[in-house]
């Protein structure tokens, strides 16, 4: 994943800049395309918020998840407002990043919202994962952490 982002800069909730380097390391990363003007996105996002707080602040030791915005807002003005309103303690991409167009031919991203689940390099583990989070809650992180270090050891 931080190879995905590299040269990139994500921003946190707070507007600080956050390396990718440091903020996605060693963590199974879902990628969020999501818009505010969106009903299912407005939908689907207070439940990747519970979903993201029992992983993340809720567990110890925390899960090695990190969720990335990638927004398909109309403008910076109106990705900060839903970003803010209604998203949670992730990363984003910035909304002037042209990047995020490569984002979503890289994986195939025709229609919001849309949660792809990576591996720290980038390397697809499902692009379910809205509908594995709705249907399977917690336990689909454990089966996307298992096909995470099965690509890893099928690499080594």
């Amino acid at each position: 994943m931080v190879e995905v982002f590299s040269g990139r800069t994500l921003v946190n909730k707070e507007g600080d800049l956050v390396d990718p380097e440091e903020g996605l390391r060693n963590k199974v990363v879902g990628l969020y395309f999501s818009g505010g003007w969106c009903p299912p996105c407005r939908d689907f996002t207070p439940l990747l918020c519970d979903f993201f707080t029992e992983l993340v602040e809720e567990t110890e030791p925390p899960a090695q998840f990190e969720i990335v915005f990638i927004s398909s807002d109309k403008s910076a003005e109106d990705m900060v407002e839903y970003y803010h309103d209604m998203h949670g303690d992730w990363l984003a991409l910035p909304w002037s990043d042209p990047y995020k167009h490569e984002l979503k031919k890289r994986y195939n991203i025709t229609a919001v919202p849309k949660l792809v689940i990576v591996k720290e390099n980038g390397q697809v583990i499902t692009d379910k994962g809205r509908k594995q989070i709705r249907d399977q809650g917690l336990a689909c992180f454990r089966s996307w952490v298992e096909v995470a270090e099965i690509f890893q050891n099928f690499q080594a």
